[in-house]
């Protein structure tokens, strides 16, 4: 009897070591079922009340000739919809804009920034018929920290030492980097996007918007992360944005927005069971 209950358990684990190998292989594989989404963070071309700013002359002739070259590698992905940072209530006055530009396309639109400019552009060359808006506007204080820290009366009781060295040197364990984002705006419009859309640097977008908040509170407060809580219910809320539209399997979705909410955006496609996220720096090369 317990020989055959000692084979019985060799089975088991047998099979469970085969069956979580497979599953370990099928993760890695494509699945033709899943929508394609190419998921672009950007730093807004125009004017900004984010903390953290690029200078861009958006009506600089080389800088729009730039935008129209990225524009052109961007539509190989070949999009059918195209999704901006703009609120789902103005889709009409966008794509009238839309519209308006394609009936003059020689001429980019810089209204918006690097939506209008690098967003409408990729949408024509994909033909895209009209551009969604899946933003949503929700207040919170990502300087909470700095609140704390710059009010004698107040102290940080969480870990301040992870916060500062956050605020201060967040690149400490990557020099390489650390180096190409203080010359940042030096680089080629193509080149700040690549940096942009790295994987590091798209962690370094969710840490300087919310996750250092976690290291922040007074006494036994949680005011840290309350903070932080409402940039991820902000970003969740255009994840569900996303999935108003209507879509099939055979949908190619591009989504153009600033870096946070890239990188937050890619945390849930990427564990989604409908989307299979593409490598936008694949698409980000001079070909």
């Amino acid at each position: 009897m317990k020989h055959i209950l000692f084979l019985l358990v060799l089975c088991l684990v047998g099979c469970s070591s085969t069956t979580d190998s497979e599953l370990l292989a099928e993760a890695g594989t494509v699945n033709a079922d899943k929508i394609k989404v190419l998921n672009i963070g950007s730093f807004h071309f125009g004017a900004t009340s984010d903390a953290n700013k690029v200078e861009f002359d958006e009506h600089d002739l080389a800088n729009q000739q730039a935008v129209r070259n990225i524009a052109k590698l961007l539509a190989q992905f070949k999009p059918t919809i195209v999704c901006l940072e703009f609120l789902p209530e103005d889709m009409a006055a966008m794509n009238q804009a839309y519209q308006a530009f394609l009936a003059n396309p020689e001429q980019l639109n810089t209204r918006y920034g690097e939506l209008s400019m690098l967003g409408f552009d990729i949408a024509r060359l994909s033909g895209v018929e009209k551009v969604y808006g899946i933003d949503h506007h929700l207040g919170y204080n990502y300087s909470l920290g700095d609140f704390i820290e710059n009010s004698p009366e107040l102290e940080n009781a969480v870990d301040r030492q992870t916060y500062l060295q956050l605020t201060h040197q967040p690149f400490l364990h990557y020099p390489k980097l650390a180096e190409l984002n203080q010359r940042f705006e030096q680089l080629p419009l193509l080149e700040q996007l690549q940096l942009t859309n790295q994987p590091l640097m798209l962690d370094y977008s969710l840490n300087t918007n919310a996750d250092k908040l976690f290291y922040v509170g007074i006494g036994d407060g949680f005011e840290g992360a309350e903070q932080a809580a409402q940039f991820y219910l902000r970003n969740m809320k255009i994840y569900t944005n996303l999935n108003r539209i209507p879509m099939s399997k055979d949908d190619r979705v591009l989504i153009l927005m600033g870096s946070a909410h890239t990188a937050m955006l890619r945390e849930f496609i990427r564990r989604s069971p409908k989307f299979d996220m593409v490598n936008t720096l694949d698409y980000l090369t001079a070909k």
